[in-house]
């Protein structure tokens, strides 16, 4: 009885060993984040770096493959933050307007 116990507690211990999740190499990881409309997204941000003073880009949000207001606003809006752009955006009838306040 003894032997019993001592063999089950040695399997729980291997149980216990055993790593429960697969190891990788921290090198081969993407570290960039790049979602199903990031081309979207940086087309608009490399637009908007190019606009000229006093315009904004009228982006239909029936052409957006299916994305809402609220999450296109937030992608355009991390993207933008991460090229350094300061933008700002409004939307109505189903459009988004996007501009850089100092070419307002």
């Amino acid at each position: 009885m003894g032997m019993e116990q001592k063999t089950k507690g040695q399997q729980q211990q291997q149980q216990q060993q055993q790593p429960k999740y697969r190891q990788v190499n921290v090198a081969d990881l993407k570290t960039g984040r790049h979602g199903k409309h990031h081309s979207l997204v940086q087309g608009i941000v490399g637009e908007l770096s190019t606009l000229k003073p006093g315009s904004a880009l009228e982006i239909p949000l029936s052409g957006v493959g299916g994305i809402g207001l609220a999450n296109l606003r937030s992608a355009i809006h991390r993207a933008a933050s991460s090229n350094n752009l300061n933008i700002e955006t409004v939307a109505d009838d189903g459009k988004l307007y996007v501009w850089r306040p100092d070419s307002r």
